[in-house]
């Protein structure tokens, strides 16, 4: 499996990319492997405030529906329309085409609570 070291992990198994006070905000490949085949994705509106811990959404898979939590608290930027209209992106391409949402960061000192890769990676090992 694929776990990106520039990305933070939290529990939940999403991940997030910053760049600068913008954070992009997805699924992990271990995350979406567990659900299956992704048919749905329910996205917050444009300038929605999340808090940390919360959840922002949902994803429907065949087997499942999950809630999708947020690593960090800030007003949505963008949604990613393409998943919308393909799902599928999640499963396919869960780092790049298949992200989620984009963040503006309220407080960056909430990235000091995430997993690094090697904590994730022995996060799923159990």
């Amino acid at each position: 499996m694929n776990f990106p070291a520039n990305l933070k992990y939290t529990k939940d198994h999403e991940w997030i990319r910053i760049d600068g006070n913008v954070g992009t905000i997805g699924i992990t490949e271990y995350a979406q492997g567990e659900l299956g085949d992704i048919v749905f994705v329910e996205l917050p509106s444009i300038g929605k405030k999340i808090e940390a811990g919360q959840s922002f959404g949902t994803v429907e898979a065949v087997k499942a529906v999950s809630d999708l939590y947020t690593p960090i608290t800030g007003d949505v930027k963008e949604v990613n329309k393409e998943i919308q209209d393909s799902p599928e992106l999640v499963n396919k391409e869960p780092y790049e085409r298949g992200w989620m949402i984009k963040v503006t960061l309220a407080n960056p000192d909430e990235l000091k609570n995430l997993l690094d890769v090697e904590a994730y990676k022995k996060l799923i090992a159990h």
